[in-house]
């Protein structure tokens, strides 16, 4: 598998409780930080959700 990297890059702070949880489930706490996951459809799904909070780091 390949790996990913994701970083978000908008805040939390008005989103619905659902997209908070997918933030939380990808390892995102805090502006700027980066993740390395590997790109399996779960994935793919959950940064699609929050898509519009993150966005995907070159490796």
């Amino acid at each position: 598998m390949t790996k990913i990297k994701v970083q978000q890059v908008r805040s939390r702070i008005r989103c619905p409780k659902d997209q908070k949880r997918t933030l939380d489930a990808l390892g995102l706490k805090k502006m700027n930080q980066i993740v390395e996951h590997e790109s399996t459809p779960n994935i793919l799904g959950m940064i699609s959700k929050v898509r519009h909070l993150v966005q995907i780091v070159e490796s």
